[in-house]
């Protein structure tokens, strides 16, 4: 049987935010451990070139800046597990985790798990993602500069990302399975009264055309099965995001999205030692860089704990 190593603090998920609060408790001497995952780096690793974080004025691809948090966390020290939390137990200090190597306890836990975009599940949206196909229109609509783009979704976040886009789009086709919106009325007229906003009811993609890059899509009529191709070069999938939290069922409170909740203006959450940043608690604004916040936010949040309880 695995021995258990203790860790005064271990800090579960990587990307902007892991990494984050990875350095900020290195550098303040409590060694965490990063469970920074299989998949480690979360959104970004899927991101080609990132130009709207500060410090990188020609840009950088997403794969390369997690390179660079993940080397600036263990220059400080903190030591990078690339294993996923298969089981976390919250309900009594010292915490346990367990990835498939290690047995774990910890005294404090960071929560870094991200969120992921909800897909079509087409392979050729998959095969063309960064190529034209997108979950983020703030992070890549200035890519497409003047390019005819299309968002599928109904509701405010789709609008929300069409609206954006009017400002480098030719044109913006919101693509909706259904002939009404789910979106609030503002949003709703804001969308209707941009004359670079058209809506295609009644659709769904059933294919992403291109071979490099997007060309276009394949739609089909709900209603009729119609099928016809509408000539895009960036496609915006905007049927919401999905926190991970699995491996945290029923042992913190969520929201009523399934965020995790935090009480206002800190990272701490529904248990005592265990704290919560980046995309997995932040359902507004999903950003590197808010991220990346959230997670100083967090180290600072568990090393003042750690404190008053004399452990750091």
């Amino acid at each position: 049987m695995t021995e258990t190593e203790h860790r005064k603090l271990v800090i579960v998920g990587s990307g902007p935010a892991g990494y984050t609060a990875a350095i900020y408790a290195a550098r303040a001497e409590i060694a965490p451990l990063v469970a920074a995952g299989i998949q480690f780096g979360g959104q970004l690793m899927l991101t080609t070139e990132v130009e709207n974080y500060p410090g990188f004025p020609d840009g950088v691809t997403g794969p390369e800046m997690m390179e660079l948090f993940k080397q600036q966390a263990e220059r400080f020290g903190a030591e990078i597990l690339l294993e996923d939390v298969e089981e976390i137990q919250l309900d009594a200090r010292p915490f346990r985790l367990r990835t498939a190597s290690r047995a774990l306890s910890a005294d404090a836990v960071i929560v870094a798990t991200g969120a992921s975009a909800r897909w079509l599940g087409l392979e050729s949206e998959k095969r063309l993602q960064n190529r034209g196909v997108s979950a983020c229109a703030t992070c890549d609509g200035a890519l497409y500069r003047g390019k005819a783009m299309a968002v599928v979704g109904g509701g405010d976040t789709a609008l929300e990302e069409a609206l954006f886009l009017t400002r480098f789009a030719s044109r913006v086709s919101v693509i909706h399975r259904r002939e009404a919106l789910r979106a609030s009325k503002i949003m709703q007229d804001r969308a209707r009264a941009s004359e670079k906003i058209d809506f295609v009811w009644n659709s769904i993609v059933e294919e992403v055309l291109g071979d490099d890059f997007v060309t276009g899509v394949r739609l089909r009529d709900v209603q009729s099965g119609a099928q016809r191709e509408l000539p895009v070069e960036a496609l915006f999938i905007a049927i919401g995001h999905q926190p991970n939290t699995a491996v945290l069922k029923d042992q913190l409170a969520l929201g009523e999205t399934g965020y995790v909740r935090v009480s206002p203006g800190s990272t701490r959450t529904s248990v005592e030692g265990v704290f919560a940043c980046g995309d997995v608690m932040d359902p507004t604004y999903r950003q590197a860089v808010t991220a990346a916040g959230t997670g100083c936010m967090a180290a600072i949040d568990a090393e003042r704990w750690l404190a008053e309880r004399r452990i750091a």
